[in-house]
């Protein structure tokens, strides 16, 4: 990150990060990762999750969390906190319709009996009861992890029945629909943020850790991974730009510090 210049730090308006293993380490937001997000907050820096986590978990992180807003499952939707209004809202913008979303959990119904037939020491995802759009397999977090082989054919059976998919550091993402997180991200921008990132993409900064952000790496100027990423370097063709010598939530802080220390 040294070869970042200050005079480009300086333009920095908006972090967007994703979380699993990015601000949080196996699971957990050690002091330092919370405290960066904080130090962004008193800063002046606006901070956006970019997560494929479910939308029980946005709800909580948008009201709880030093944050200007959240997207979630992958770009699904966005919430942010509407402080124009008292008593202050939460507000949700989703991508597709209730008609679509429908539809979609009847076909994740056969993906799953599939998986768990070739797969049965997977589980869905801890969170996917509060999933309002996608399906989350778990490969490793509560369950023995599944080598990188297998995880892919678990792709392959998503990819069988028309799904989009990413793999996260610990889940496989299914859902059906043209959305990801970039093209959500720039629709946050503009309805939230009141700018559009295709005509200042370095206003932004964004950081993650696997190959569910590689359009994210691809897309910003800025785009930082943590150290982490590396173990994913066979699955992601357009890695970051940058990448931080700590990995996880300690990555996030390390990256924060220095921009903060930084910036003109």
């Amino acid at each position: 990150m040294s070869e970042l210049k200050s005079t480009d730090l300086a333009k920095i308006e908006v972090i967007f990060s994703d979380i699993d293993d990015t601000i949080s380490t196996e699971g957990k937001i050690l002091p330092q990762a919370y405290s960066a997000l904080w130090d962004l907050y008193h800063a002046g820096i606006k901070i956006v999750p970019i997560t494929g986590r479910c939308a029980g978990w946005v709800d909580h992180i948008t009201r709880m969390w030093p944050v200007t807003g959240v997207v979630g499952e992958n770009g699904a939707f966005y919430t942010y906190m509407d402080y124009s209004n008292i008593p202050v809202k939460l507000r949700k913008r989703n991508y597709l319709s209730p008609n679509q979303i429908h539809n979609n959990s009847e076909k994740f119904e056969e993906i799953k009996a599939e998986i768990f037939q070739q797969f049965p020491t997977c589980k869905v995802a801890s969170d996917q009861p509060y999933r309002e759009f996608d399906l989350a397999i778990d490969f490793c977090e509560d369950v023995p992890p599944l080598s990188m082989d297998e995880v892919k054919k678990i792709v392959r059976i998503y990819n069988k029945h028309g799904a989009t998919t990413k793999i996260s550091s610990i889940h496989v993402n299914g859902w059906f629909g043209d959305f990801d997180k970039l093209k959500m991200t720039k629709i946050f921008a503009r309805e939230v943020l009141n700018f559009c990132l295709d005509d200042y993409p370095g206003r932004a900064i964004f950081i993650g850790d696997s190959p569910n952000d590689e359009p994210m790496f691809d897309y910003f100027p800025f785009s930082i991974g943590v150290q982490n990423v590396n173990k994913f370097t066979n699955l992601i063709k357009k890695k970051p730009k940058f990448i931080t010598k700590k990995p996880s939530g300690l990555g996030f802080a390390e990256m924060v510090k220095f921009i903060l220390k930084n910036r003109s």
